[in-house]
């Protein structure tokens, strides 16, 4: 077997032979710094204080109103679909659903 050999480095999968799966040099894998484009999406600070602030002072969109209406009489499917139409995407859709659910759940 070539694998179990004594130059055999399991992490970097390299085996030190020249031919074969695992082959190639051993060396020692550099740790690189996280790039920006990693952080995509994520929320910051102040943008989730900006947009509580005005969620509290502006309230709710009609839609979203409707949306919570829909959950409070427990038609969710009903809800979704409504949401998805509005939104355009299932993905979205489902999001605003949890998140009215949520609203709702915190008004009580």
């Amino acid at each position: 077997r070539v694998c179990s050999g004594e130059g055999f480095d399991r992490m970097s999968g390299a085996s030190g032979i020249a031919v074969g799966l695992n082959k190639g040099h051993i060396v020692t894998k550099k740790t690189s710094a996280p790039r920006p484009s990693a952080r995509k999406g994520v929320l910051g600070k102040r943008t989730g204080f900006v947009r509580e602030l005005i969620r509290e002072v502006v309230g709710f969109a009609p839609y979203e109103k409707r949306i919570m209406e829909l959950l409070k009489i427990g038609k969710d499917k009903r809800a979704l679909k409504f949401a998805k139409r509005r939104l355009g995407t299932h993905l979205r859709a489902k999001r605003k659903r949890e998140e009215m659910g949520d609203a709702l759940r915190t008004k009580k």
